[in-house]
C-alpha cells in the first residue's frame, strides 16, 4: 500500500466487525465489488448476484493489486481472505460499523427524477466546505448503499447517499443503514408504474426514508408537488421537521426567477430569507428547482449557502444525464434512464438547443404498466411544442408513437437500439444537436457511444 493511501480498514477490526476470519493480516484504503474499477489497495468483496458470483474473479482481483477478498467459500487465492456467512451481510456490517464511527452530516436523496443530479451536485458543493464523501454512480439499492457507507472515511464531515427502489419496502432497510440526519425527496412522478397502483403508492414508497432517519432530522420535500401535503404529513409522524421547496411563495427554499438558456440557467433565490442569484451550467428548470434542494440541504447542514452557490455554477451534469459532447454536431447523453416527466424535460432541453436542427433519438420507457401504450403517444405533444426536426425510436412502444409523428419528423424506427444506429448515424449531419434518451433497459448507451466515434471521424476529417 502507498504511503499517500488512508487505511480504511484493517483485518483485526474487520474480523470483529463480521465475526469472520481473515487467512492473514492486511489493511485496505478502499472496497470494491467490482473487478472492473478495482484499484490498487482495495478490499474486493465477493458478491453473489443475478449478473455473476465475484468469487470468479479472484484472480483478476488479486492481478490489478486488491489488498484482500472478502469471501464466503473456502477458496484457493493468492490474497489475503476474510471468510465470513455472507459477504452481503458483511459488507451492511462494515457500512454499519463505518456510520457509528464517523460524525458526518447524513443526508440522504431519492425521488422518481433527478436523485443521481441532486446527489452529484450535493458532493459538488460540499467538498468546498469540508471532507465529503458520497454514492458514486447510482449505488443507491441493497448493495450500493452498503458499499457507500463501508468506504466512508472516518474523518468525513458531510456523507451524501441516493436512495432508490422499484419495489415497496425497499428504501425503508437502506434509510435504517444510513440514519439520514437530512433527506431530499427531489419529486414524485409517474415512474415503476408497473408496480404501483398509483402514484401516491409511489409517494408512500419514498416515504420510507423518513421511517430511519434521526428523530427531529429534517426532510426536504418540492412544495410544487401533489403529494407535498400527504409527505409532508407523514414525516411529521416520524417526529422530523419539513422544509419545502420549489415556486410556492409559501416554500421556505424558493425560486422566485428563472431565465433558461441554451446551455446555461440563470436563477433567482430565497433561500430561508436570504436571497442569492446565481448561474447553472446546465439548461432546464429542473435543475434549477433541484439546486434550491441542494441549498436547503447545505443550509440546514449549517454550512456556507452563498458558498454552495459559487460552488453549482461549476456543476456538471452527471454522465447519461445531460451530459454535453460538443464538436461538428452536439450530443447531449440522457441515456440513463427515463420515465414520462423527464422525457418531456429532456425534451424541452433539447427545444432550447443551438443546432440546425433538433434530433430525439428516443427508446422505450420501461415498467409504465397498462398506461405503456399511452405514455408514449402523449410525448407527440413535447415533440411538436419544442420544434423537434427529426425523430429516432425504437422499442415496441415507441413503434406507437412513431406511427403518430408527422412525416417531416420521421427519422427512423427500428425494434432495438443496435439496429437504430445505422439509421441516426446515417441522417446526423454538421450543426445539428441530439439528445438520446430512453430507459436503461432499453440500452440506447450504444447510439451515444457510436455518436461520438461520428463526432470524432468528423473532426478527424476536418484536420
Amino acid at each position: 500500500m502507498g504511503k499517500n493511501m488512508m487505511i480504511l480498514w484493517n483485518s483485526k477490526t474487520a474480523d470483529e466487525i463480521t465475526d469472520g476470519i481473515s487467512s492473514k493480516p492486511w489493511e485496505c484504503s478502499g472496497i470494491s465489488i467490482d473487478t472492473r474499477t478495482l484499484e490498487k489497495g482495495d478490499l474486493f468483496v465477493a458478491l453473489k448476484g443475478e449478473s455473476g458470483d465475484g468469487h470468479e474473479f479472484l484472480q483478476e482481483a488479486a492481478r490489478k493489486g486488491a489488498s484482500a477478498a472478502l469471501v464466503s467459500q473456502d477458496i484457493e487465492s493468492s490474497l489475503p481472505l476474510l471468510k465470513v456467512k455472507d459477504t452481503l451481510k458483511a459488507l451492511e456490517e462494515l457500512g454499519i460499523a463505518a456510520r457509528k464511527r464517523c460524525s458526518a452530516t447524513r443526508i440522504a436523496v431519492t425521488g422518481s427524477v433527478g436523485k443521481t443530479s441532486t446527489k452529484d451536485a450535493l458532493k459538488w458543493v460540499f467538498k468546498n466546505q469540508g471532507p465529503t464523501h458520497g454514492s458514486v454512480a447510482s449505488y443507491n439499492n441493497h448493495w450500493g448503499v452498503p458499499l457507500t457507507l463501508a468506504r466512508m472515511p472516518q474523518e468525513t464531515k458531510f456523507a451524501i447517499f441516493e436512495v432508490g427502489m422499484n419495489h415497496k419496502g425497499e428504501i425503508s432497510p437502506l434509510s435504517r443503514m444510513i440514519i439520514p440526519q437530512i433527506a431530499i425527496i427531489t419529486t414524485v412522478v409517474e415512474a415503476h408504474a408497473a408496480f404501483f397502483d398509483s402514484v401516491e403508492d409511489i409517494a408512500r414508497a419514498k416515504a420510507e426514508i423518513f421511517e430511519g432517519m434521526e428523530t427531529g432530522g429534517f426532510v426536504i420535500l418540492n412544495q410544487d408537488n401533489p403529494h407535498f401535503q400527504l409527505l409532508s404529513q407523514m414525516a411529521q409522524e416520524h417526529s422530523l421537521k419539513v422544509y419545502g421547496f420549489g415556486k410556492s411563495e409559501n416554500a421556505n427554499f424558493r425560486l422566485l426567477s428563472w431565465e433558461g438558456e441554451a446551455e446555461k440557467s440563470n436563477v433567482d433565490t430565497e433561500i430561508e430569507g436570504q436571497r442569492i442569484s446565481y448561474t447553472l451550467p446546465v439548461p432546464g428548470v429542473h435543475w434549477a428547482l433541484n439546486s434550491l434542494a441542494v441549498l436547503g440541504a447545505v443550509h440546514l447542514a449549517g454550512a456556507d449557502v452563498k458558498e454552495a452557490a459559487q460552488s453549482l455554477e461549476t456543476v456538471e451534469a452527471p454522465s447519461g444525464r445531460g451530459r454535453r459532447y460538443k464538436g461538428q454536431f452536439t450530443i447531449i447523453d440522457e441515456s440513463y434512464n427515463a420515465n414520462p416527466t423527464s422525457m418531456r424535460a429532456a425534451l424541452a432541453v433539447l427545444g432550447k438547443g443551438n443546432g440546425k436542427r433538433k434530433v430525439a433519438v428516443i427508446g422505450d420507457m420501461r415498467e409504465m404498466g397498462d398506461m405503456s401504450r399511452a405514455h408514449h403517444e402523449s410525448l407527440l405533444d413535447s415533440l411538436i411544442e419544442n420544434k423537434i426536426d427529426l425523430v429516432f425510436c425504437c422499442g415496441p412502444y415507441m413503434a406507437y408513437l412513431y406511427e403518430q409523428l408527422p412525416e417531416s419528423m420521421k427519422g427512423g424506427y427500428a425494434p432495438t437500439s443496435l439496429e437504430l444506429i445505422p439509421l441516426v448515424l446515417q441522417a446526423i449531419k454538421s450543426g445539428d444537436i441530439v439528445s438520446v434518451k430512453a430507459s436503461l433497459g432499453t440500452r440506447v448507451k450504444p447510439i451515444v457511444e457510436a455518436l461520438l466515434d461520428l463526432q470524432s471521424n468528423f473532426l478527424k476529417e476536418a484536420s
